[in-house]
């Protein structure tokens, strides 16, 4: 069903092709039925190939899995060898539309790259970043894809003896910034050019060709990333490691680690064990952003131009673009949340005044934009808006100006109330949830409150009856102050 990955076409200083480890008592956990079909994969099929590759491989040296080769800055600080340490490409496949994916399965074992580390995943990482994945899919968020999950049958220790698992995951491709970085620190001109080239006929064939391809390329990115970036801080997603190893080319949201979403609104929110700084907290996310992309730049530069300085004076102007690109989508993004249509001059300090708002009065991020609906069609029942807010005069003075704003919408087919309902999601992957369902597995093998979740979040804007618990603001014993890698 799968075939060889393309990426494998380039020489072999791109990876390493070698033999996929092997896994006897591995049996299949879940698949993602929906992640699947997106694809036009066929789950139980396509989950029987996967397992038969890590249980029933021939005793043969022909590789049959590739570990990726890339660098990487992490929290700042460069690391020339990073690659794929607990990761394999063992294929491509091409959905009806005739779009490539990688086909990686994640915590399978041991690489070249491994740099001591037993290449292995805990299940709790596993599906954490299976639930995630699955969020963000059904928000509509660029994100790769968690097809299934796999039991390895042992044991793997963090601290403790944990059961270890593997995740099975799509993207349209694995390239990183980091993967320039890995031939450009090494005066590799030709390495950058190949992978570039790699690059753009996987995600711009448009550019194939063109004088200004590289530059466009990279123009291309950078609003990639802006589009991203936007998205993330419109459900209040805080990233936790966004190292240049793990911003991809495709702008697809890569590598579900310590991530978590906000509670109460706040800019400088970290939750990462490993951000002491606060480096990638919520509200720094598009600054870095735009570091990484200055990363990626310096990597491309004898691509876009013989003359240095020429070369340079180009990628800064893309750069500069960034902020227009992220500025627009932004704007638009919570002009959405807050039921309007067409952007106005006014919608931006709107916008500041009520992120003030939330951020003053530790307000619930997702709550309050889905509870937002009421204060417009009062006949819910429960809590109200104004209830959130100890300063209730502070709050009434803002949505008095948000309901004026409203009411300069054109007409529309849908009811205001409506609209804002259709775009704030009531379930999303909480992390007092995400970390009950985590224990469940690990501890007592109880799958169930992890399939609540993915039940409620495969459609994350309908309200259910049974859904009060996981759409509810925790309690403050339950609220997670701290999330950890897991590698």
């Amino acid at each position: 069903m799968l075939s060889q990955p393309s990426f494998a076409q380039l020489p072999e200083r791109f990876y390493a092709a070698e033999r996929l480890p092997q896994w006897p008592s591995a049996t299949v956990l879940q698949t993602h039925a929906g992640a699947c079909r997106d694809l036009g994969l066929d789950p139980a099929t396509f989950a029987s190939e996967v397992l038969s590759r890590l249980t029933g491989n021939p005793a043969s040296t022909a590789p049959t899995s590739w570990a990726l080769a890339y660098a990487g800055h992490q929290f700042g600080h460069f690391v020339p060898t990073l690659g794929d340490g607990r990761a394999h490409l063992i294929g491509e496949w091409r959905d009806a539309s005739g779009r490539d994916f990688d086909v990686q399965l994640k915590g399978s074992g041991r690489t070249v790259y491994s740099r001591g580390g037993d290449g292995r995943a805990t299940l709790g990482s596993v599906l954490r970043e299976y639930l995630l994945s699955a969020c963000f899919r059904s928000l509509g968020i660029p994100t790769t894809r968690s097809l299934a999950m796999i039991a390895t049958g042992e044991r793997v220790v963090r601290g403790v003896g944990k059961p270890g698992a593997i995740l099975v995951r799509a993207a349209a491709s694995h390239v990183r910034v980091g993967s320039f970085q890995y031939y450009a620190c090494r005066g590799d001109t030709d390495g950058v050019r190949r992978l570039a080239d790699y690059a753009i006929a996987r995600h711009d064939p448009d550019l194939s060709g063109l004088n200004d391809q590289y530059l466009r390329f990279f123009g291309r990115v950078v609003e990639r990333q802006a589009r991203l970036v936007a998205h993330w801080m419109s459900v209040g997603f805080i990233h936790g490691v966004m190292n240049t190893d793990n911003m991809t080319i495709s702008g697809e949201t890569l590598d579900y680690g310590p991530c978590a979403f906000l509670d109460h609104y706040d800019e400088a929110k970290v939750f990462s064990s490993i951000d002491q700084q606060g480096r990638y907290a919520y509200g720094n996310q598009p600054n870095v952003a735009v570091w990484n992309l200055a990363r990626l730049a310096e990597t491309l530069l004898p691509l876009f131009d013989a003359a240095e300085t020429r070369a340079v004076d180009l990628a800064q102007a893309h750069l500069e673009g960034f902020r227009d690109h992220y500025r627009t989508v932004y704007l638009s993004l919570f002009g959405r949340k807050l039921g309007l249509g067409e952007s106005r001059p006014e919608d931006a300090q709107l916008i500041t005044d009520l992120m003030h708002l939330l951020s003053e009065h530790r307000v619930d991020f997702t709550v309050f934009f889905r509870r937002l609906a009421d204060v417009l069609q009062p006949t819910r029942g429960g809590e109200s808006v104004s209830d959130m807010f100890a300063d209730r005069r502070a709050w009434s003075q803002w949505a008095q100006r948000w309901q004026t704003r409203l009411g300069l919408e054109a007409a529309n087919d849908a009811l205001p109330a409506e609209r804002l309902r259709a775009v704030n999601p009531v379930y999303i992957a909480r992390n007092h949830l995400v970390e009950t369902a985590i224990r469940a597995v690990e501890e007592e093998g109880d799958w169930a409150p992890s399939q609540q979740l993915l039940d409620a979040m495969a459609t994350p804007y309908a309200e259910r009856p049974d859904g009060t618990a996981l759409s509810a603001i925790p309690s403050p014993q339950d609220i997670v102050r701290q999330t950890f890698c897991g590698t």
